[in-house]
């Protein structure tokens, strides 16, 4: 590392970006990525497609008894 940097010519926020959406990352234990793997190759579907319909259904049936 150098002992000192020249940041005079660098542009505050050139990367911020506003509106910008972040997609969080969920880790799957083991026993359960196979499980839901499983299904989606029966299904021909992505396991990211099977468990975001799984979540939607959840969520209405959560939503109906409350």
């Amino acid at each position: 590392m150098k002992s000192e940097y020249n940041f005079s010519a660098s542009e505050q926020g050139k990367f911020y970006h506003p509106d910008a959406t972040f997609h969080y990352p969920i880790y799957l234990e083991a026993d359960v990525e196979q499980f839901v793997t499983k299904i989606a190759e029966h299904k021909n579907i992505d396991v990211q497609v099977l468990v975001n319909e799984w979540l939607r259904n959840n969520i209405k049936l959560i939503q109906s008894i409350e």
